[in-house]
């Protein structure tokens, strides 16, 4: 009876907007007070669940993606990405996606890649008169790059959850993420090829060379995050904990000195917002905790898994079924609460049909990320349209096309196809 009421307690509650760690403290207060089971066997699990220096990671990388955004470090990035493919019909529209990808390999977070480089992108994309919901739009898809290309911190929260490699979850999201970059490209480029565009100004053949180069060392120091940070990672050098303090680290004389983007209030509104963040992320952690080992302590992965394979045994089905329970969950709550939640409940389901755990740390990824831009909830999209000021009835035709053409097939591909998300780290760190 219990376990009926948390759900719909979590249901209702998420359903009219109430945030996800009160909601979450809702289904506790019912545990303690109201329900049929001994609280004190969940309200521990909580803390010892959270007193991991794992987690030590994530408010790093959210300081690291805050630095990173007042210090103006996205925008050589952005320059040198436009100097390549900014000249072609519809190129400001790959540049967002390829600076999404980059900054997400520094910041882990989708909401850092969205704020980060909607605010540097935007501008530029309403001066080549792209349509504001499109843009808006366009940035809001391709943020959750932040969940796929590593360092990702919903990875670092799976393993740690699931006691799975993290640098094998990292790797895990590596080639979907970069099947999601060729798709989105693609089909920017087309829905833009009618759309009557301003193009930036023309560099000669015999200037692209300078060009290039000018750009290229300007870009230099923010590119070097990510080599940093992945391949000391990669390179056995440093923990994921540990490159995330590194991040950190390198960000603020890079912010102050080089792009000096960074000054005494722009770098205390870094730590204040980090502070904000990292409170309400570890409250959400706390919560979900408890709500987790209540699922797992009433046995409901076994109850789930016998209603699903009820209505078939067949593991495509089984799949199928799965990812739009991940849908749904990314619909309705952030991707940290998702795989808080997603990961313990649905681990057992998967791995009945011969579904890896690291193959499995991929289709949270892509589901989650896709859930994040779904209505009607769509967390992104409503960060995208208040980034973008512009409504988000007009960004929702530019949505429903790139889930369809991009965000879909890529979820498909790596469903079904475990190579995609097993390949990298079978060849890096053996099966």
């Amino acid at each position: 009876m219990t376990i009926l009421a948390v759900f719909v307690i979590l249901c209702v509650t998420l359903a009219i907007g109430i945030a996800v760690p009160f909601a979450f403290g809702l289904a506790i207060l019912y545990i303690a007070f109201v329900g049929d089971t001994d609280p004190s066997l969940y309200l521990a699990s909580g803390h010892w669940g959270m007193n991991t220096i794992v987690l030590l990671a994530i408010p790093l990388f959210i300081m690291a993606g805050g630095i990173m955004n007042h210090g103006k470090i996205a925008g050589p990035m952005i320059d040198l990405a436009e100097l390549f493919v900014g000249r072609l019909k519809g190129g400001l529209s790959a540049v967002v996606v390829l600076a999404s990808m980059t900054f997400g390999a520094i910041s882990g977070s989708a909401a850092a890649t969205l704020t980060c480089i909607g605010s540097v992108m935007l501008p530029r994309l309403r001066a080549a008169n792209y349509p504001p919901g499109f843009s808006a739009a366009l940035v809001a898809n391709a943020a959750p790059l932040g969940l796929l290309i590593p360092p990702s911190s919903i990875q670092i929260i799976y393993a740690w959850i699931t006691r799975q490699s993290v640098l094998k979850c990292f790797l895990a999201t590596v080639v979907p993420g970069l099947i999601l970059v060729v798709l989105l490209c693609v089909v920017n480029f087309v829905m833009m090829s009618r759309q009557k565009l301003r193009e930036g100004d023309p560099i000669s053949r015999e200037e692209w060379p300078a060009e290039m180069r000018k750009r290229t060392v300007r870009a230099t120091p923010a590119l070097l995050m990510p080599v940093v940070i992945l391949g000391g990672i990669y390179g056995g050098i440093m923990t994921p904990t540990e490159a995330a303090g590194i991040a950190v680290l390198y960000a603020i004389p890079v912010g102050f000195f080089i792009y000096k983007g960074l000054n005494r209030d722009t770098f205390m509104e870094a730590l204040v917002e980090t502070a904000v963040t990292t409170g309400a992320v570890m409250v959400m952690f706390f919560m979900v905790m408890i709500v987790s080992r209540l699922l797992i302590f009433e046995n409901v992965p076994e109850i789930a898994y016998g209603f699903i394979s009820s209505i078939s045994d067949n593991p495509i089905v089984i799949l199928l079924m799965v990812n739009l329970v991940l849908i749904a969950i990314g619909m309705l709550m952030d991707d940290v609460s998702g795989v808080l939640l997603s990961a313990p409940l649905l681990l057992p389901i998967v791995q009945k049909v011969g579904i890896d755990p690291i193959h499995f740390a991929a289709i949270i990824g892509v589901n989650l990320g896709m859930g994040n831009i779904t209505p009607p909830t769509a967390p992104l999209l409503y960060l995208g349209a208040r980034v973008g000021n512009t409504a988000v009835a007009s960004m929702l035709k530019p949505t429903f096309i790139m889930i369809l053409f991009a965000w879909i097939p890529t979820l498909i591909l790596t469903t079904y196809i475990p190579e995609i998300a097993l390949a990298l780290p079978n060849f890096f760190l053996g099966k």
